[in-house]
């Protein structure tokens, strides 16, 4: 069958909230076909589907609610990782 999935990742220069880059990658059938990065503040698709979805995902409220994540789900475990 066909899988798709989801890979949230953070990037650490320090431990102040500016340099600390959130990554959030979804995956169908071992392609990536969208990306949310915090440096750039929007999705970006890779095919064709993937374009779509940003399209779609850049206007909506998902938008604003990814780009909290950063400070809830990278600056929040810091200390963990």
């Amino acid at each position: 069958g066909f899988k798709m999935y989801t890979v949230d990742r953070c990037n650490f220069n320090s431990t102040e909230l500016k340099d600390i880059q959130y990554v959030l990658s979804y995956y169908y059938n071992k392609i990536e076909v969208n990306r949310f990065d915090s440096n750039v503040g929007k999705f970006v698709g890779y095919t064709e589907y993937g374009v779509k979805n940003a399209e779609l995902w850049n206007s909506g409220a998902y938008l604003t609610q990814v780009k909290t994540e950063k400070e809830r789900y990278c600056q929040h475990n810091i200390g963990i990782w």
